[in-house]
């Protein structure tokens, strides 16, 4: 849930109502203005300001003042010229449509970057690379999107898969051990099943790594780390989830090679040496064409002068 959504559905007193209605008109023009400026200008004693802070579940007033500015300023950002719901209208013509969900696309992406922290990443890419078992649990199409990130872990020797059967994703979960890095994949944060899961996953010993959109979810909060995908798509008054699911596959390709970094060389040698093995394929190409000796040539700019 966004602050803003809380701030909305929270039962406040009329001081306190007061002051939210002030802050929510205001927006980022808070940032520049101290506690007894605010006070003054809503008509409320300073310590409104903290009370509504702990309401909303932060220490003090300066942790939600940051929040809020953050928030506001990532609402406001990259989607001006774009409607992530409605991309394309009827009328236009298909260069048009396909011009539109490409710049759709980049701005995903850009908007997604904007989202990640390094601290989360490291840690992510930490229990990836630690873990044993990969196990990854979602939902609808991301079970297709998530089924690309397993495969390239798997060609890495990491042991991915993707829960698909309905039904059996506790049972799934029960399988996990301490040495199982879950993965759980959930726009809202706040889907039942990976829920029902969490608990599970928590006894087992599993670490948990979680891909959910911004704000405050029961998902994102029970995870030991939360990656935060692009939050512009309504539940279901849309064309498609193409800012989603383009969110997801960024992601899941940067934990990919966040994890292929650990051990470069290693990775890409193995990668290499399957390939002139087992791929036969052939292209007129000369764009595709490998060259003779590529794994000599790959390796020898990565060794040690």
């Amino acid at each position: 849930m966004l602050l803003v959504e809380k701030m909305q559905e929270t039962n406040f007193s009329p001081a306190e109502q007061n002051l939210v209605d002030y802050i929510l008109q205001q927006s980022t023009a808070i940032d520049e203005q101290t506690i007894k400026e605010i006070a003054t200008a809503t008509f409320v004693h300073p310590s409104t300001l903290i009370r509504l802070a702990k309401k909303l579940g932060y220490q003090g007033w300066s942790d939600l003042k940051t929040a809020f500015i953050e928030e506001q300023r990532y609402l406001n950002s990259h989607f001006e010229a774009i409607d992530p719901n409605l991309p394309f209208k009827q009328t236009d013509g298909l260069l048009t449509i396909a011009q539109k969900i490409a710049a759709l696309e980049q701005t995903t992406i850009e908007d997604t970057l904007s989202l990640l922290h390094y601290d989360q990443l490291k840690k992510a890419t930490e229990l990836l690379d630690c873990a044993k078992e990969i196990k990854i649990f979602t939902s609808n199409a991301n079970i297709l999107i998530s089924q690309d990130f397993a495969l390239k872990m798997r060609r890495l020797k990491k042991r991915t898969a993707v829960a698909e059967i309905i039904g059996e994703h506790v049972y799934e979960a029960h399988s996990c051990e301490e040495t199982t890095c879950a993965i759980l994949i959930s726009y809202t944060g706040e889907n039942h099943m990976l829920k029902q899961i969490l608990p599970v996953l928590k006894q087992q010993g599993a670490s948990v790594i979680s891909l959910t959109s911004i704000g405050e979810s029961t998902i994102s909060q029970a995870s030991d780390c939360n990656l935060s995908m692009t939050t512009r798509e309504r539940l279901y008054s849309k064309i498609g989830n193409f800012t989603t699911s383009t969110s997801i596959c960024y992601l899941l390709d940067v934990l990919y090679a966040a994890v292929f970094s650990k051990n470069y060389h290693q990775n890409l040698t193995h990668l290499i040496n399957l390939g002139e093995a087992f791929d036969k394929r052939t292209s007129t190409s000369p764009v595709m064409e490998e060259p003779p000796m590529a794994l000599l040539q790959f390796t020898d700019s990565f060794l040690p002068n």
